[in-house]
């Protein structure tokens, strides 16, 4: 269990704090993360990597001469933001353009593709590389859908030697793109971890047994054993990964850099005790192992369990694996550095949003629009462990968590809006932002798109009216589906979102008033969410183990449903 902290919700930042403070050497504090303290090259690609907290020394760790330019960090276990990974890469560019990494979840997949197209629209060159190591996650075939663990560092570490070096950006995105095609991960899980203030663990593996292919979040593995010996995890460890040679390449005679990375607390002795056998192992095979690296890379708090990686070198990706670099939780070779001036290390306060006038019946308008909110925060409050608990049958069991941050953070911006004399839109706007921007993950990004699309549609020239609403609500629903990809039958909250949708603009071209279209609607939206449970999961976190899920519906349905009715109750209390 987690045991040191102050206030959960502020664990995240206070985290980042003391890092800072004890890093000043590599990092310094920007909005959304960290970057370096260092000057760079001008004229060269920045790197900049990021996801959840929870997995040090991912992603902070890893900034430095030699490594990343900046790190975006999201709250616990949950994708920073586009506003984060944003204002992370405009500190760390360089003037040749940026390079986004991260690893293949759905949260940051949407996060980092926002930033980036922002960071485009702007006249920077910005790409991306999604890790896709975990050879567990999805098939050979699929191998677009594996999620990124501990081969994070490989496809980082060339990736930004190459960026030192003065590659241009086709060059960078080439090496990054080479190293991710060969790089294998395999892991194993003895226990879950505990997030700080929490009662249980986020997941669990049965006392005496250990989950092969669980992920770093929790994800389901694809099997269960009775726990091995350590000889003998270091042979299934080596087989899986031997079966899956990349493209092109012969084991006998290759030379690979194997990292024997722990996952929260498995101790570093038996990390040594298992690697003593992957080196035999590898040594029978004829493969020579360069480099090897064992110890904490990528973890999940208290989560005791164990990952294999190889990484199968050519000439020119060794050469940049082996390049000097000095970072906090990854040093080697001899790097000079200048730091940044004392002015320069100031960190950056994002600046308050100015209020655009608004007419006194948006106004007016803006006041319900904070009442609904209310509402939804309560009724989120009140299911946050259910909705925990759903996620967790095949996910990562934090959708409640982070439904919880991202509603608290929209109430809190809807309520200074409103202080400050915003209309509906501009309200809707500023708490979509706090949402997406506190909450993170692929939740984060959907609500937060949901709340500016109905801010759009409402406007502040007037009073939300039954029509604008319900055309708000179907650009919410074509921009979720379009950006998310999901679509109605793959178990997601589109379950809920594309009927409720429908429902609300019948009842309204039929003259119905906004409170008698949204509930009926509302009726749809509930029965929608209970109809997930009948369907396996095609997208996100809980599709490689879908049929865990059969019989339980989807936790971000259920969650707009539970919101789409609590909504109705504020509207029904107008009336009364």
């Amino acid at each position: 269990m987690t045991r040191l902290f102050n206030e959960p919700s502020a664990f995240a930042d206070e985290m980042i704090e003391g890092f800072v403070a004890s890093h000043g050497r590599w990092v310094r504090r920007v909005a959304g993360g960290v970057a370096r303290s260092t000057r760079s090259t001008p004229d060269t690609v920045a790197l900049v990597i990021g996801g959840g907290s929870g997995h040090y020394p991912a992603f902070a760790g890893l900034v430095g001469q030699g490594l990343a330019h900046g790190a975006a960090m999201g709250n616990l276990f949950a994708s920073p933001s586009a506003q984060q990974v944003y204002n992370v890469a405009k500190t760390a560019s360089n003037g040749a353009g940026v390079l986004l990494g991260y690893g293949n979840y759905a949260g940051d997949v949407l996060h980092f593709t926002q930033a980036q197209e922002k960071l485009r629209a702007e006249g920077i060159d910005c790409r991306s590389i999604a890790v896709t190591d975990d050879i567990s996650s999805a098939p050979l075939a699929e191998r677009h859908k594996r999620r990124g663990i501990a081969g994070d560092l490989t496809v980082f570490k060339v990736a930004a030697a190459a960026a030192e070096a003065g590659y241009p950006m086709d060059a960078v995105m080439e090496i990054a793109g080479r190293a991710n095609d060969r790089t294998r991960s395999f892991g194993v899980a003895f226990s879950g971890c505990t997030l700080p203030g929490a009662e249980n663990p986020l997941f669990t593996v049965p006392e005496g047994r250990m989950a092969v292919g669980m992920g770093i979040h929790g994800e389901p593995g694809i099997n269960e054993t009775d726990i091995p010996t350590a000889d003998e995890l270091a042979e299934l460890l080596v087989k899986d990964l031997l079966a899956e040679v990349p493209d092109g390449l012969e084991a006998r005679g290759a030379r690979v850099v194997p990292i024997l990375n722990g996952l929260g607390s498995v101790k570093y002795e038996e990390l040594f005790v298992v690697y003593r056998r992957v080196a035999q192992l590898l040594a029978e095979a004829g493969i020579e192992a360069v480099d090897p690296q064992v110890g904490e890379m990528v973890t999940s708090f208290d989560m005791a369990g164990t990952s294999l990686t190889l990484f199968w070198l050519d000439d020119e990706l060794e050469r940049l694996w082996s390049a000097p670099a000095d970072a906090p939780a990854f040093r080697r070779g001899a790097v000079t550095a200048q730091a940044l001036d004392a002015s320069e290390l100031v960190e950056a306060l994002t600046e308050t949003a100015a209020i655009p006038d608004a007419t006194e019946e948006s106004r007016a308008g803006a006041v319900r629009v904070l009442a609904a909110l209310d509402a939804a925060k309560s009724v989120v409050d009140a299911n946050v462990a259910e909705l925990g608990r759903i996620d967790a049958i095949a996910g990562d069991g934090d959708h409640g968590i982070g439904m919880e941050r991202g509603i608290h953070a929209a109430a809190v911006a809807a309520a200074d809006a409103v202080d400050r004399g915003a209309g509906a839109g501009t309200t809707l706007h500023l708490a979509a932002d706090a949402w997406a921007d506190k909450a993170g993950g692929t939740s984060g990004a959907l609500w937060g798109m949901a709340l500016r699309a109905v801010g759009d549609a409402v406007g502040d020239t007037s009073a939300p009216d039954a029509a604008a609403v319900a055309a708000g609500v179907v650009e919410a629903k074509r921009a979720i589906m379009d950006f998310g990809k999901a679509k109605v039958g793959d178990k997601t909250l589109v379950d809920v979102l594309a009927p409720f949708s429908d429902a609300l603009t019948a009842a309204v071209h039929g003259g119905g008033s906004l409170r008698q279209a949204w509930g009926a609607a509302a009726a749809i939206a509930e029965q929608s969410a209970e109809a997930t449970a009948n369907l396996l999961p095609l997208m996100g976190r809980a599709r490689p183990h879908a049929e865990k899920s059969l019989g339980t519906p989807d936790a971000g349905a259920v969650s707009m449903a539970l919101i789409i009715r609590a909504i109705h109750n504020t509207l029904t209390k107008e009336n009364a």
